[in-house]
């Protein structure tokens, strides 16, 4: 037969929707403590695990909130006040999906070596549920029920009462009602176990959690 042998036609990679270059994205995010960067090899691990979480409920590239929730509390379903903060911030377009590129951004946040003035802040983002640039009492006490109800706790009215009571007397240092972002910090300072939940210990050595992503991109042996 003539024509001679045919060629098969490679198929172009393609990069799943929100997948920026890991050499670019690791230049743009700071490891917010210290002055170091986040390397490539960390990016592309996270991508192991975002591709994991993103793929759970609907394979599309990208993070659904019932996805973010299946992940953290083992469940798509539960209404989650916390967790729909979470999304939230994590969400920066604001479009109702996390990018990958997002994802790699808002979860430095919770590196074991971010400063906890970093780690503060962002608290205090979880909490001002109305964006109000202050924390009100009934957004503490909706937070707080809201946490205590995912972890099975269920506190009469006057428990969580006298939490936010104890809360404003020792935070809000003007009286005014409302404790703004350098009063949270400050009574933050004085409870640092408060920022207990915004530290995930095994972003310490992802490239060890989640090592595939790793050994593909350095691995030039033939």
């Amino acid at each position: 037969m003539g024509g001679g042998p045919s060629k098969k036609l490679k198929a172009k990679p393609t990069r799943r929707p929100g997948l920026k270059d890991p050499t670019s994205l690791a230049s743009e995010t700071p490891c917010i403590s210290l002055s170091l960067a986040v390397t490539v090899s960390e990016v592309e691990s996270l991508y192991e695990l975002f591709r994991k979480i993103s793929s759970s409920l609907v394979n599309d590239g990208l993070i659904h909130k019932e996805e973010l929730q299946l992940a953290l509390f083992k469940n798509s379903s539960k209404r989650n006040l916390f967790l729909d903060r979470i999304f939230d911030l994590f969400d920066v377009n604001g479009n109702g999906r996390i990018e990958f590129s997002e994802f790699v951004r808002s979860l430095a946040i919770f590196h074991p070596k971010t400063t906890d003035q970093v780690k503060a802040s962002y608290a205090f983002r979880l909490y001002d549920l109305r964006q109000t640039g202050c924390i009100e009492r009934v957004e503490l006490k909706e937070m707080v029920l809201a946490l205590f109800y995912e972890s099975e706790l269920n506190l009469s009215d006057d428990v969580v009462e006298t939490i936010v009571n104890k809360t404003f007397a020792e935070a809000d240092a003007k009286g005014d009602g409302k404790i703004d972002e350098e009063e949270w910090r400050d009574y933050v300072a004085k409870n640092p176990s408060l920022l207990k939940n915004m530290t995930l210990p095994y972003l310490m050595d992802i490239s060890v959690a989640f090592p595939s992503f790793v050994l593909n991109s350095t691995d030039t042996s033939q």
